[in-house]
């Protein structure tokens, strides 16, 4: 079995799978496990988030500019028998609509399967379609894993729920949603500002402020912790975390599961968490 993931999410499922000796071909965002390193990269991007602020990035999307290319040489040369995409978000990786056509016009024939999961359940059924049609029982790696979301959902439930109101996009503002809200309300918290599944919009920072918060989480779509750091809003916030929302909050993979377990230690000091994973910001004075 050739595989070729076309989504960071993707790669994460098929690494928790077992499968990452079946990985030919992957995404210049695919970060994760270290070993993808060596795998080749079918995919580009036009845009320069190192050289762009938060502000330019959104307004480069929202403009139409093209954000990923495709190597259609490459992938056809790579020979997959699956192709994992999704189209849930063009701003987040390339649309199947994308993959699809490219795959038609090149007639290379391998099956194009779109991940498309907007809650917590839908994430962790997403390795059950995965494996299904890569030929692995997922049972076992499912059921682990709500097993550890239940057990921070066990030891929380009868502690204060804090107020959090979690971003994902610093300018403009943007609320998190889709299973982020569920991560929250796992971890012992009252999610604000987004409803579970909901594919939110921009709001103000009169907004956050509004919605009462006891707690503010930075995860920026894409941004590892230290970019956000370069990037803090110059605005007074109630106590604020900068959350590593790549690895565990953005993307639609397993690595959500620790994601709950980081919340649970921001909200409640259960568990452990590296700096990397959640730091707390200084009181503003």
């Amino acid at each position: 079995m050739r595989i070729v993931s076309l989504l960071p999410a993707a790669t994460d499922v098929v690494a928790e799978l077992g499968l990452l000796g079946h990985l030919v071909g992957r995404t210049h965002e695919c970060d994760w496990p270290a070993a993808v390193e060596s795998v080749p990269v079918v995919t580009s991007t036009g845009v320069d988030q190192n050289a762009l602020s938060s502000r330019e990035i959104n307004s480069t999307v929202h403009r139409g500019s093209s954000l990923y290319g495709l190597d259609a040489d490459l992938l056809h040369d790579l020979e997959p028998d699956v192709i994992l995409t999704q189209d849930l978000c063009d701003v987040c990786a390339i649309s199947y609509r994308r993959v699809s056509d490219t795959v038609r016009m090149m007639d290379i024939g391998p099956t194009v399967l779109s991940l498309e999961p907007s809650t917590l359940d839908e994430v962790l059924r997403c390795l059950k379609t995965v494996g299904d049609v890569l030929g692995v029982d997922s049972a076992d790696r499912i059921a682990a894993l709500r097993h550890r979301v239940d057990v921070i959902a066990r030891r929380t439930e009868a502690l204060h729920r804090p107020r959090v109101a979690a971003i994902e996009w610093l300018d403009p503002v943007w609320p998190a949603g889709h299973w982020v809200p569920e991560q929250i309300t796992a971890a012992g918290g009252t999610p604000l500002l987004a409803e579970p599944g909901e594919h939110t919009r921009p709001i103000t920072w009169q907004a956050v402020h509004d919605a009462r918060p006891d707690v503010v989480l930075l995860m920026p779509c894409g941004f590892p912790p230290e970019r956000t750091m370069r990037e803090l809003p110059d605005e007074p916030l109630p106590p604020t975390w900068v959350l590593d929302g790549p690895s565990y909050f953005n993307r639609p993979g397993p690595r959500v599961v620790r994601g709950v377990e980081v919340l649970a230690h921001v909200l409640h000091g259960i568990g452990e968490a590296t700096e990397q994973e959640a730091t707390k910001l200084p009181a503003w004075t």
